[in-house]
């Protein structure tokens, strides 16, 4: 359990997402699943410190001003340009991604030591950086709440029983950790999320929550607790960072004290506000608890 105040550091990419739907033009929006984290988190008044890397390009400046006007500390390693992704929408506003990305974050040492720490995303697997990422992990794991979420991109993740590996590795190291039940499937072809959930309980982590779309998400714990909660209906705009508003969400409810139930009502509640609008456009404070009053039959089942 974290204070209110103390600051959550996060490890990752961030990523320009040219959005192409057919028969417009396309619109770049900043991205990247730890970039929408900590700019959730920062919507929300949590302090947050982003580790990255970022290019001297119209990108890159797109993406910094974005995220500091949000009040994240972005720390960004200097790359020859930054990463992007084609993401494409259907009929349903579900997002489909191309990736233009490398990551290559050189070994930091920051000599602050952080409340909580999160990582994931394509920082957590793809190399060199990810030895990086894991030997930051690695070092505050023990003083530091440790958080993860696979936030698989298939494209990326290379041979799927290597990416198990590295994804369970992540796992382990792990307090709390957040997938969605299209990276399980991708993961486990075939076995259900839960069962899924149950055995990456044995690794390590004390809490794994499974997010479930329009079935909302669940949460398991090591001491055998089971919670859920069920969407909030809304008209969906797109998908994109959907997934990481619900994680800020999560990890900011859970840091100030809230129970796993409250915390996952808050989640859904979070990334529904997001898909109802175009873009990762995480809540506010004032937005969420807005939204929740709206709501408050969102965590009664």
């Amino acid at each position: 359990m974290t204070s209110p105040d103390a600051h959550v550091l996060v490890i990752g990419e961030c990523v320009a997402d040219i959005v192409r739907t057919d028969g417009a033009p396309d619109v770049v929006h900043p991205g990247g699943s730890p970039a929408n984290l900590a700019y959730g988190l920062a919507r929300l008044g949590r302090p947050a410190v982003l580790l990255t890397e970022l290019g001297p390009d119209a990108n890159g400046r797109l993406i910094r001003a974005h995220l500091e006007s949000a009040g994240v500390e972005v720390r960004a390693a200097e790359v020859a340009r930054t990463p992007s992704a084609v993401v494409r929408l259907d009929g349903q506003g579900r997002a489909r991604y191309t990736f233009d990305v490398g990551w290559t974050l050189p070994p930091t040492d920051l000599t602050v030591t952080p409340a909580a720490v999160h990582f994931g995303s394509i920082g957590a697997v793809s190399e060199p950086g990810a030895a990086s990422v894991l030997a930051l992990v690695e070092r505050w794991r023990g003083r530091a709440q440790i958080s993860y979420d696979p936030n698989v991109r298939p494209a990326l993740m290379g041979e799927r029983a290597r990416a198990v590996r590295r994804v369970e590795r992540c796992v382990a190291l792990s307090d709390l950790v957040k997938a969605s039940d299209e990276d399980l499937a991708w993961l486990y072809p075939g076995e259900p999320a839960e069962a899924v959930a149950e055995r990456w309980l044995t690794l390590g982590p004390a809490v794994v929550a499974v997010t479930l779309g329009a079935e909302g998400a669940f949460a398991l714990t090591s001491d055998g607790g089971r919670e859920q909660a069920p969407a909030v209906p809304v008209a969906v705009a797109d998908t994109v960072g959907a997934g990481d508003s619900f994680m800020a969400a999560f990890l900011h409810a859970r840091a100030g004290g809230t129970d796993l139930r409250g915390c996952l009502t808050q989640a859904v509640t979070a990334a529904a506000l997001t898909v109802s609008r175009p873009g990762a456009n995480p809540p506010t404070a004032a937005e969420l608890t807005a939204a929740s009053a709206r709501c408050p039959e969102a965590g009664a089942r």
